[in-house]
């Protein structure tokens, strides 16, 4: 039994009559219902429960007469709903991690999770890893073994004197602290939410006693209106926005050419960036993750740069009218650069616009550094850019150097500025399915409202390439971190976000082994998810990398596995997709009416190479310098 902590002596009246009291469990629940959080994902436990008792409680409307006061205080200072986040079990706290993200990055809104003690905690921590790379806002609470019990080896024990869990999330969080005294958790609750907010954004995490969260809060009002504090400040750097002003007039003058590289932090300013874009006649070419951001039939849209990109794309940065290259919202990472390419981005035609100095580490050759807020940036720009700036010459790629495909794969297949590889493929009747048609087949096959969610693996290459999806916001992609299973649970909170758009997983078979328990949550909640899994027999990732890089293949191939039958025997309808027939038979409006989650088993040819050589040439490069190193 717990021990019963000396702070409980001051309980609230209300308790010792047999009524609840509000705790500090109540009060995570009321800031959380502040900033419009809908969902809580975890995992029960004995020292999380408290929290639990919380969210029930506010799910039933019940808030304990004696905390009235407390309530109406906060809705004084933002009203919303009264029954407050709802709880979301998952199957495995990775999985609560990837809900949360997944609710986050399609919402804009906190993702929050949390587990129990010891091993729930260390199981978070490679989904709130991903999230931290990605500079995902997100909330992680675990509990603690109560205060007077820390340093005796109690069950689960994961304070300082054994497993330090705090240390441990230190390293991939932006914010990590141990809730040792009740006075302590609101402060630290609003510097926790500010964080996660703050540039650059991502996951922060509170480990809070046990008997903390069950203790009665003393004070009648809420310090803080969080909603208000994190308006986030839309400030531009004068002096460096004025430079690029001078920048783009300057290459005007010369009549030279300027490409914009967008990149994942672009969101909230795709709008005006491509308004600018106009303007100045530039060419616009994205990062994986940034795909999301612009549909690809954009008139400028020369396809992706970076891990599965495009030769259009890379043309587009290299060619020689192109004096400034600007790089907004990137984090210049490996995939995103092709290897951190320096003779098509990193060079000294760069542009590195952020929202983060941060940012800025990884640039130190570029031309020029722009801070501020993005959407607050490419406004300015686009209003101090008058007339003079629209006569601008309206810069052109340089014809294609590859074979032209059929009339029909360009008129209906492929984007009129895009380069493919293999665009033949893309009409093959030949079976095992090829995955070049599967991607475009799952387009037109699929709503055309569907949000799609790439999956960890050769689904990032044969999407990313291959996917041409006409409406911006519709690619969800996390290559940062690279955690197997992140779309598997992504796509389970992106649908509780919104349940009238269709979500669409795009999963390996090795991936969906590891995490494919989730989908029980999707069918627990019937919501509108589609499974498709390509089923190669194989983590054809790391068999393709060994076949290109001449290494020994090992540890590649798996089982055969009837994922149609195991997603049956949980409920899910399902389908085993062998031939191009057994895709078109499927009902249309079964994909965009659906009322539970769909399972698409795939027997795609596994011998198809994905296009991921940016990749492989790194893995060359490291493995050059390891025996150079050995000499």
């Amino acid at each position: 039994m717990t021990e019963i902590h000396p702070i409980l002596a001051g309980k609230d009246k209300s308790a010792a009559i047999g009524e609840p009291a509000f705790t500090y469990a109540d009060l995570i629940v009321d800031y959380l219902s502040q900033i419009d959080v809908e969902y809580v994902y975890g995992i029960p436990g004995g020292a999380i429960e408290a929290l639990f008792d919380a969210l029930a409680r506010r799910g039933k409307g019940e808030i304990p007469q004696s905390a009235i006061h407390h309530h109406r205080a906060l809705e004084r200072k933002k009203s919303r709903s009264s029954n407050g986040p709802q709880l979301v079990v998952a199957r495995h706290e990775a999985g609560a991690a990837f809900m949360a993200d997944g609710y986050a990055r399609s919402t804009g809104k906190l993702g929050v999770c949390c587990s129990t003690t010891g091993p729930g905690a260390t199981n978070l921590i490679t989904g709130v890893a991903n999230a931290y790379v990605d500079r995902v806002p997100m909330l992680v609470i675990t509990p603690q073994t109560a205060l007077p019990s820390f340093g005796q080896q109690g069950f689960q024990e994961s304070s300082s004197d054994l497993v330090d869990v705090v240390s441990m999330f230190d390293h991939c969080t932006r914010y990590s602290s141990l809730v040792s005294h009740p006075d302590q958790l609101e402060g630290k609750l609003f510097t926790a939410l500010s964080t996660a907010f703050r540039r650059p954004r991502g996951p922060v995490h509170l480990s809070i006693p046990a008997d903390i969260l069950s203790l009665p809060v003393p004070n009648a009002a809420a310090s803080f209106n969080v909603a208000t504090l994190l308006r986030e400040p839309v400030a531009v750097d004068d002096g460096s926005y004025h430079a690029l002003l001078t920048a783009v007039e300057a290459t005007r003058v010369k009549g030279r050419g300027i490409t914009i590289f967008i990149g994942e932090d672009c969101g909230e300013a795709a709008t005006e960036i491509l308004q600018f874009a106009d303007l100045v006649g530039a060419n616009i070419v994205t990062s994986p993750a940034g795909k999301r951001w612009i549909g690809t039939g954009h008139p400028r849209y020369c396809g992706v740069f970076g891990f599965a990109g495009h030769d259009s794309a890379r043309r587009a940065l290299t060619d020689d009218t192109v004096d400034l290259v600007m790089a907004v919202g990137t984090s210049f990472n490996e995939l995103d650069t092709a290897g951190w390419d320096t003779q098509a981005l990193l060079n000294d035609r760069l542009v590195h616009v952020a929202s983060s100095v941060a940012s800025f580490d990884r640039s130190p050759m570029a031309y020029l550094h722009v801070y501020g807020n993005l959407r607050a940036l490419f406004s300015q720009l686009v209003t101090g850019l008058d007339a003079k700036y629209i006569a601008y010459r309206n810069y052109s790629m340089p014809e294609s150097t590859t074979i032209e495909p059929t009339q029909q794969l360009v008129d209906d297949l492929i984007p009129a500025r895009i380069d493919i590889c293999d665009p033949e493929k893309l009409l093959c009747d030949v079976l095992p399915i090829k995955p070049q048609r599967l991607m475009n087949e799952l387009v037109k096959k699929c709503a055309s409202n569907s949000r799609f969610f790439i999956e960890t693996g050769n689904a990032w290459s044969w999407a990313t390439h291959y996917m041409h999806l006409k409406s911006p916001d519709s690619f969800f992609i996390a290559m940062g971190f690279g955690a197997m299973g992140w779309a598997i649970g992504a796509v389970i909170g992106a649908a509780l976000g919104n349940r009238k758009s269709p979500v669409v997983c795009i999963a390996g078979d090795g991936a969906y082994l590891m995490s494919g328990q989730e989908i029980t949550v999707a069918v627990e909640y019937k919501l509108p998810v589609i499974y498709v899994i390509l089923n190669d027999k194989a983590l054809g990732m790391v068999k393709h990398g060994q076949r290109l890089n001449k290494a020994e293949e090992i540890g590649a191939d798996l089982p055969s596995v009837d994922f149609a039958a195991l997603a049956r025997s949980v409920g899910v309808k399902a389908h085993t997709i062998e031939c191009w027939e057994d895709l078109s038979d499927i009902d249309d409006n079964e994909l965009a009416g659906l009322s539970g989650p769909l399972l698409l088993d795939v027997l795609i040819d596994g011998d198809e190479i994905p296009p991921m050589k940016s990749r492989l040439t790194v893995l060359q490069d490291a493995k050059h310098e390891v025996n150079l190193s050995s000499l």
